[in-house]
């Protein structure tokens, strides 16, 4: 049984005990972001990520150092990793809502996202599959959102455990239905393999769909917990 952990937490405020946990990389990371909401976001999954971390390898929080290089151009926006340690950490956003996944070495990918908006048809064409179109072709407008938000945040979440994020086309991955147990049913890309890939549909926060995938044959435990810093 693979064990991951999912923690939440609402934007930080800027104060200095948060800014002070973040790297001369990551500082300048934070201070690229125009927008207030961008900034604390993107504060808050370092300094919730970095908790998570300090915890799991028992280490105070501001001696956790992540290195955050892309594995394909080099710059430091990649999936966030503590040198030497075995551990995977995935962050996701969307609204007011911040969280990470972490796993003891399994390849995770976590996604968040608010369900409330409407789902444009041209995105669903986009992203679903013909299976997956049909499963929601009868719903009511709201109903088919939540439906959409739920395949999207699978989808999302299984590319982010890859590392190759939208690399793998969305098309190329049919998932069971909106409505049942999150399993990845078919795939024609290399990367994921159905029978090593596995998947929980996360309950997050009201307003918001969330998934988390691991690239695993085993059976999967997931917690979930909303903190406070």
């Amino acid at each position: 049984m693979i064990e991951c952990a999912v923690r939440w937490s609402a934007p930080l405020p800027a104060e200095p005990r948060f800014l002070a946990l973040l790297d001369e990389l990551e500082q300048g990371r934070y201070e690229n972001y125009r927008q207030d909401i961008d900034k604390r976001r993107f504060l808050t999954g370092r300094v919730l990520a970095k908790t998570v971390a300090a915890e799991r390898l028992g280490l105070a929080v501001e001696d956790v150092s992540f290195d955050a290089t892309c594995e394909d151009c080099g710059k430091p926006h990649g999936r966030p990793r503590v040198p030497g340690a075995a551990l995977m950490l995935s962050i996701s956003h969307s609204g007011d809502l911040i969280g990470v996944a972490a796993t003891a070495g399994t390849a995770v990918g976590l996604d968040v996202e608010t369900a409330t908006r409407r789902a444009e048809d041209s995105l669903m064409e986009y992203a679903l599959t013909p299976a997956e179109q049909a499963a929601i072709s009868g719903l009511s407008a709201e109903q088919r959102a939540t439906a959409f938000f739920t395949y999207w945040t699978r989808k999302e979440a299984v590319m982010k455990a890859t590392g190759k994020g939208l690399k793998i086309p969305l098309q190329s991955i049919t998932f069971s239905g909106y409505d049942e147990q999150a399993r990845l049913v078919r795939s024609s890309h290399e990367a994921l393999d159905p029978a090593r890939t596995r998947l929980a549909d996360l309950k997050a926060a009201e307003g918001y769909r969330a998934a988390v995938a691991l690239i695993t044959s085993d059976d999967i435990s997931v917690t979930e917990d909303f903190v406070t810093l």
